[in-house]
């Protein structure tokens, strides 16, 4: 392949309108997934139920939803004879609001409020005086020749609805020195003037998925910020967006993924849910998702458990998070020599105490394949007097144990409402995963990791 700073570089962002557009369109993680669906079934790939037998065969392209938030795809070579699985790992949720069952709260009959909580570490401040929405699924019964069936339906309400007020300063006026936020008190958003019946918000958005709210017997529902994603900058050189974190990677991956081809692999993309909350969940990195996907596509093509072992220790993953740039206004919060920029390029990330996975010998792998295909990369490490937070590469490990990096693209804000990223840095990513699918890695005799040229 051509170097991207030779042969690319005036499309670099060929590819940025539709990240923007994915971002726009994918308000909660059940969204992502959807709209990542989408893609692939126009891709030629076929949906897989996990309780269904799985027919696989080589050049096959397939995927597979758990949880409606997570989703597993994989293309197997035509002259698949046991190559090894090619994964890279994302994740679709971001730190939000959530709404709680009974979420209606009428105040001194004047107001009424949103009974919600926060899920993940967010910036709370962001998250106010802001336009917000509702987004998310419902849980609709529909019944027919003596079957109940749950359908799940998405629903976003699409418009300014509610919002959280800041408390004016001449009633706090410590909110510029040491303010802090209390989910319960400080955090919950306006959504009437109490002139609605009870029940309002269940109603509007049962009527927007076309069913009664007797009928509407469950629901995972959020906040989430109203603002477009916009670029900007004296050159157009940043993104901003909600949700940068890890729908940006998540992205970028799968149009590596869609654009890179090896006959002798399984190549494989996941998004996984709740890493934001730990990945402790069924549809979690931490989970027996992929490693169940892995085995029974590995079982349908003939491998026995065996087989599947010597597949595993020939296999590579890309866990793919965004990482911290370095701040304008605070520099010093960032190691001085493992210090990473926006529109930098690929960031590679380090951690002693293994909170991210990259050692020796994924970074060199990772690093010769960008090298192919001329993609910069930069290196992240936290101050060592600065704990910094991990990702879902190392949770993921426990159940399927494969060499893995971690990498990622630069931002600031992360998990704020509204995040910034380099304009440039997802075609970098795209080209790298592109370069990394089309690859093949394999175990040598004396147990090193050695790439098919």
């Amino acid at each position: 392949m051509g170097t991207i700073e030779n042969s690319a570089a005036g499309s670099l962002m060929s590819g940025l309108s539709g990240l923007m557009e994915f971002l726009k369109n994918s308000p909660t993680a059940f969204h992502a997934v959807e709209n990542i669906r989408i893609r692939l079934e126009t891709e030629g790939f076929e949906r897989l139920t996990e309780a269904d037998a799985w027919n696989i065969t080589p050049g096959g392209k397939y995927y597979t939803v758990r949880g409606g938030s997570s989703i597993i795809a994989f293309r197997v070579g035509e002259k698949f004879a046991g190559g090894g699985f090619m994964i890279a790992a994302s994740h679709s949720d971001s730190p939000c609001f959530k709404l709680k069952p009974n979420c209606e709260l009428n105040v001194k009959g004047q107001y009424v409020q949103l009974n919600t909580e926060g899920y993940g570490g967010m910036i709370c401040s962001s998250w106010m005086d802001r336009p917000l929405s509702v987004a998310g699924r419902l849980l609709v019964r529909k019944t027919g020749r003596g079957v109940t069936e749950f359908e799940s339906r998405l629903v976003d309400l699409g418009r300014d609805l509610v919002l959280i007020p800041n408390l004016a300063i001449h009633m706090n006026r410590r909110v510029n020195d040491s303010q802090s936020y209390n989910k319960q008190t400080d955090m919950l958003p306006l959504f009437s003037c109490g002139n609605t019946d009870s029940g309002e918000l269940l109603r509007m958005a049962a009527e927007l998925a076309g069913a009664e709210p007797q009928d509407v017997l469950g629901s995972d529902l959020c906040l989430y910020n109203r603002t477009e994603p916009t670029v900007w900058g004296a050159g157009n050189e940043f993104i901003s967006s909600g949700r940068l974190d890890d729908l940006e990677c998540a992205f970028c991956s799968l149009e590596g993924f869609l654009a890179g081809r090896n006959e002798k692999t399984i190549q494989v993309f996941c998004c996984f849910d709740n890493e934001e909350v730990g990945s402790h969940t069924k549809q979690g990195a931490v989970s027996t998702f992929l490693p169940d996907v892995l085995r029974r596509a590995a079982s349908a093509l003939g491998a026995d458990g065996e087989e599947f072992r010597r597949m595993a220790a020939g296999s590579f993953m890309l866990s793919c998070d965004n990482a911290h740039a370095v701040h304008p206004n605070h520099p010093e919060k960032t190691d001085t020599k493992n210090c990473v920029y926006m529109n930098g390029g690929v960031v590679i990330k380090y951690n002693s105490a293994q909170k991210y996975t990259t050692d020796g010998v994924s970074m060199a792998v990772f690093r010769e394949l960008c090298g192919r295909a001329g993609v910069p990369v930069q290196y992240f490490a936290n101050r060592s007097d600065e704990p910094g937070g991990s990702t879902l590469g190392n949770l993921a490990m426990a159940q399927f144990s494969v060499n893995t990096v971690d990498i990622g693209l630069a931002q600031l804000a992360m998990h704020s409402a509204y995040e910034t990223a380099g304009a440039e840095d997802p075609g970098y990513m795209t080209a790298a995963c592109r370069e990394f699918f089309s690859a093949r890695v394999f175990a040598a005799r004396d147990g090193s990791i050695a790439l098919e040229d």
